[in-house]
């Protein structure tokens, strides 16, 4: 107990003489690392955002399905039903053609006059389809189309095949970016941590001819790691966490239609996952650097 006792104190107190004796390499590390994941962080709540954006203009999407002239009430109920069995489809709600009108009068707002001569309601009945995906809107409408009864299917064609390529490849291209930059981080600080080590090579050599184990003279720099990844990190996640609700405040006052992400969870799993990552990185960096020095 006591030899673990003595050990563990050992290793804290080396920990601490290599950060204090080579403090300027260790102010570089923690910039190196606080830099790396404030970039990162940016990415990844900027692809957030992105994705957040885009699967809510895919959520509108929607197919309008106008219907034939002069079905009757249980025609209406039958084609509802085949329409709820189409692969994909989430909800169907039905829109009399006087609730159209009406939503047409309330959106032209004071220039409904327009329709003030109009004696007949030329829109037809319709029915608003939702999707579980947005990817499934084009077969779906077409085969709603084929349906008895069915005049049009319409979803904006086109646009929609354009918006679904843009947030895929916004999707793709986020995490390329994103994997680029975490290793881009793990070589800047694993360099730093290397020049921190090859400036005790000697020691760690001496250490080996008098038969100490790897183990033994790797914790201290594994810790060394541990405390720069968490340093580091720690900085990274105070200033993107400001930063970021300073931002969403901003954005919200002045565009409030555009949907940020503001879930307090999501957010913590993020900034959790990057002092995470920043320790992880520490680690490895420590690992990789001082394992060619053990090769004795």
């Amino acid at each position: 107990m006591a030899m673990g006792v003595n050990t563990l104190a050992y290793y804290f107190r080396e920990t601490a003489r290599y950060l204090f004796r080579n403090s300027w390499l260790s102010l570089a590390a923690i910039g190196t690392i606080t830099v790396s994941l404030l970039i990162l962080g940016a990415s990844l709540l900027l692809v957030t955002n992105t994705n957040k954006i885009a699967l809510d203009l895919e959520q509108k999407l929607e197919i309008r399905v106008f219907l034939k002239q002069n079905l009757s009430l249980s025609q209406v109920k039958q084609l509802e039903k085949k329409i709820n069995f189409v692969s994909g489809v989430a909800s169907v709600s039905f829109v009399s053609k006087e609730k159209a009108l009406a939503d047409l009068r309330r959106g032209l707002g004071e220039r409904k006059d327009i329709l003030a001569g109009m004696k007949k309601n030329p829109l037809p009945d319709a029915f608003q389809v939702k999707m579980t995906r947005s990817e499934q809107i084009a077969s779906a409408a077409a085969q709603i189309g084929t349906l008895p009864g069915v005049d049009q299917a319409r979803y904006g064609q086109g646009t929609v095949e354009k918006l679904l390529l843009v947030t895929r490849w916004i999707r793709i291209t986020g995490i390329i970016i994103i994997g680029a930059l975490i290793l881009a981080a793990l070589f800047l600080i694993s360099s730093i941590i290397r020049l921190s080590v090859f400036a005790r090579r000697q020691e760690i050599n001496i250490m080996k001819y008098l038969g100490a184990t790897n183990w033994f003279i790797r914790t201290p720099f594994l810790l060394e790691g541990v405390t720069l990844g968490f340093l580091g990190s720690f900085i990274a996640v105070v200033i993107l966490y400001f930063s970021y609700w300073s931002f969403v405040q901003q954005v919200s006052m002045f565009v409030p239609f555009i949907p940020l992400v503001a879930d307090q969870r999501l957010l913590f799993n993020l900034f959790g996952g990057l002092v995470g990552l920043g320790l992880i990185i520490g680690i490895a960096g420590s690992f990789f650097s001082v394992r060619k020095y053990l090769k004795v």
